[in-house]
């Protein structure tokens, strides 16, 4: 079968080293950077990097075997010299959009990008007129989506053994663009990527992050998610960590731990025939790499044709949550309806990229 040509534009943590940070943890199968997946997938190739950092492609190129006549400080370069058919754009979110849209302007097939998918909802808008006109696939690193354990959460609901479902609950939201777009990605992926139809939220100490149309940080966030098939989710601000919980009519699914434990309660009858919300069986999951099944989905996307799990719709949908939460607190607290009117506030952080962690 076919191997596809593949590289990374952005060499940091997520692009190429942020194994050495999770080795051991149970939840972050290996492979887990984007070029860890390429390299243990078998239909993909990964030819070369770009990065505005030497040292870093460097350090990148001895980890993956990309000689230096293949590593590029000009990701133009690259795409105009390597006959790419997917690229990973694992930069901050300031400078994706320009990326990924010259990417799908100049033949390649499959863009795997990082969280969140853009610095405002405007450069998202641009993004899917981009890549839809192109037929070009889209996933994005929001790792959950690809879970097996998760995987197993949506089973569950979708069965109907616990009945209709009400609300979701997340424990942990974060900083909106960093964090807090994993968590977001999931409850869309468990409720059916249904539409948003209403926002409200609260940004604890942010309000010296903006000015004007710009925010200058990665702010906390937490509030309130109404989505159109009348599902309800409540993303918190809470000591919990990254747990997540299923309300339904007949009876209540909880990931702790990042989905390596699990409570399920069924409403059950009791000795006098009232119906009690009881322990049942819980699943059992066995963790495998995310990062290698989104890469396996966009291969077979292009082997295929069919979309891709997430896809730049579903991408800046929640992409558009987020920026949702930032306008309802600029607006103290008000409820706001998606689509959002107001497309033009720009996350622009005051620092530089992070750097990476070469070894374990």
């Amino acid at each position: 079968m076919k191997t596809y040509r593949a590289a990374v534009i952005g060499c940091s943590r997520m692009g190429g080293f942020i194994d050495n940070e999770v080795a051991g943890l149970p939840n972050h199968v290996p492979p887990y950077s984007h070029a860890a997946g390429f390299v243990a997938c078998d239909r993909t190739d990964l030819v070369a990097c770009s990065d505005v950092r030497e040292d870093v492609m460097e350090q990148f190129g001895l980890r993956y075997n990309i000689p230096k006549s293949r590593q590029y400080t000009d990701y133009r370069a690259m795409i105009a010299q390597e006959n790419l058919e997917i690229v990973s754009v694992a930069t901050q979110p300031e400078p994706r959009a320009e990326i990924v849209i010259y990417a799908a302007e100049h033949g390649v097939k499959a863009i795997y990008a990082e969280k969140a998918l853009s610095a405002s909802v405007v450069e998202a808008d641009a993004m899917v007129e981009a890549l839809e006109r192109n037929k070009v696939f889209l996933n994005l690193g929001t790792n959950r989506r690809w879970s097996t354990a998760y995987d197993k959460m949506k089973e569950i609901l979708d069965s109907g053994e616990l009945g209709k479902l009400k609300s979701l609950l997340i424990y942990n939201m974060g900083t909106l663009s960093n964090t807090g777009s994993h968590m977001i990605d999931l409850i869309m992926w468990l409720n059916h990527d249904e539409p948003a139809q209403w926002v409200q939220a609260h940004l604890p100490d942010s309000d010296s992050m903006f000015d004007g149309d710009l925010l200058y940080e990665d702010p906390r966030g937490e509030g309130i998610i109404h989505f159109a098939n009348g599902v309800t989710a409540y993303a918190m601000l809470t000591p919990r960590g990254v747990e997540f919980e299923a309300i339904c009519e007949d009876g209540t699914i909880a990931a702790l731990n990042d989905a390596t434990e699990w409570i399920v309660r069924r409403r059950l009858p009791d000795a006098q025939g009232r119906k009690n919300l009881t322990l049942v069986e819980s699943p059992v999951t066995m963790p495998t790499s995310s990062t290698l099944h989104l890469i396996e989905d966009l291969v077979h996307s292009l082997d295929t044709g069919e979309p891709s799990r997430c896809g730049i719709r579903n991408a800046a949908a929640s992409n558009e949550i987020l920026f949702a939460f930032i306008e309802s607190h600029r607006r103290d607290g008000a409820r706001v309806s998606l689509p959002l009117e107001h497309r033009t506030l720009r996350m622009q952080r005051k620092r530089g990229p992070n750097q990476p962690r070469y070894t374990v």
